[in-house]
């Protein structure tokens, strides 16, 4: 009988070490997947997404990507990125913090797009093998643009840097901040014809410009928009 005893009390021991050491093992594990989860979490915080817009059937999608598409490649965003149909934006209300693609198949698409925008970094890819005619369009505040015509014939991405310290070392809040496009300082005219010629990007700029309406008949934007005459402004146009 004590024998018996004995060898329970043996089994009971060794059970409840086999639990201690089960309850062990659990801790770790859930402990990495915490660790795991955190990270996971930092990393995805720690990622600034681009903003990718186009047309697709008469409808504007608005996306989010954390990773380059290939541009034109509609299903692929739809895919990859975190896309919604939205409405056009009113004109003058139109503003994006960080890197901006616009994919379009016509002069029209990309007014609509792009009119009075305010951004810095903008890349623009046209969609389609159609001419475009010359258009002027409006940019508040752009620094850096990238154009891509891989569509209408197999050519390199041409880059141009537009201004070096647009706003970015003025004393005032950050252009992209400004509710108004009325107080934007940097004004940029981008003829839409650019995406029919061979010729690489070419800009040239016009420094203290007093009064945007006087100085430019022509653009009827400033009519019904007009600007500030007690301001300078710096006025690039991009061909």
């Amino acid at each position: 009988r004590r024998l018996n005893q004995l060898s329970s009390q043996g089994e009971r021991s060794v059970a409840r070490q086999r639990s201690a050491g089960q309850r062990g093992q659990a801790l770790p594990c859930n402990s990495e997947i915490a660790l795991g989860t955190f990270a996971l979490n930092r990393l995805t915080r720690g990622q600034k997404n681009s903003t990718l817009i186009f047309t697709r059937e008469d409808t504007i999608r608005n996306c989010s990507c954390s990773a380059d598409i290939r541009d034109c490649d509609y299903s692929l965003a739809n895919l990859m990125c975190s896309c919604k149909t939205v409405l056009p934006l009113p004109v003058e209300q139109a503003s994006y913090h960080g890197h901006l693609t616009i994919w379009f198949t016509d002069a029209s698409a990309l007014g609509r797009l792009l009119n009075f925008t305010r951004v810095q970094d903008l890349k623009l890819s046209l969609c389609s093998a159609n001419t475009l005619p010359t258009e002027y369009l409006a940019i508040c505040g752009l620094k850096r643009l990238r154009v891509t015509t891989e569509a209408r014939r197999p050519f390199p991405e041409q880059s141009l840097l537009v201004h070096r310290g647009a706003d970015g070392h003025s004393k005032e809040k950050p252009v992209l901040l400004h509710k108004d496009w009325q107080t934007c300082m940097y004004i940029s005219f981008l003829d839409t014809a650019l995406f029919n010629r061979d010729s690489s990007l070419r800009s040239y700029s016009i420094e203290n410009v007093a009064s945007i309406a006087n100085n430019f008949p022509d653009f009827s934007y400033f009519k019904t928009f007009p600007m500030p005459s007690n301001k300078s402004y710096v006025v690039t146009f991009i061909y």
